[in-house]
């Protein structure tokens, strides 16, 4: 049995926050972006993006985990055709939060959290690939050193 989080949580008990997450990743996925307190965006935002993540994968056994927190079919359709095909070439950082003025009423600390629909520029692609060369030079550099020196040798 995993180990509660220390601390308050955002609803009463921790069945409601779950219900409570999967109804705001819901309207998410829905509308694209939502106005609700900063405590919950910053909650919602690694549960937007792990599902974002099964999405992408696009099979059957990651729809059916995903139908498990989002019921609504139409939202895990939208999801996996629309949403996953625009997060492509995202690796990750798929939700944004913006903080913005404290709620009337109450003053709570009030945020948006919306989908980044930007595409990646360029240039960080090959910022990527260079240093996934970079990676694989140096580790094959030991190598081919090492190779060398067994072939002196046995001359």
């Amino acid at each position: 049995m995993p180990t509660p989080k220390k601390g308050p949580r955002l609803a009463s008990s921790p069945a409601h926050e779950r219900l409570m997450l999967a109804n705001m990743a819901t309207s998410l996925f829905q509308n694209g972006r939502i106005t609700t307190t900063l405590p919950k965006a910053k909650r919602l935002r690694p549960l937007a993006e792990r599902l974002i993540t099964l999405a992408k994968r696009g099979d059957l056994h990651n729809r059916r985990r995903v139908m498990r927190v989002i019921r609504n079919k139409s939202v895990v359709h939208k999801l996996f055709t629309e949403i996953a095909e625009q997060m492509e070439q995202r690796e990750g950082g798929y939700t944004r939060i913006v903080k913005i003025a404290p709620r009337r009423g109450d003053a709570a600390p009030a945020a948006i959290i919306e989908l980044v629909t930007e595409p990646v520029s360029p240039k960080q692609a090959v910022v990527k690939e260079a240093e996934a060369a970079t990676k694989v030079a140096a580790a094959e550099a030991p190598e081919a050193a090492a190779e060398e020196a067994t072939a002196e040798n046995a001359e």
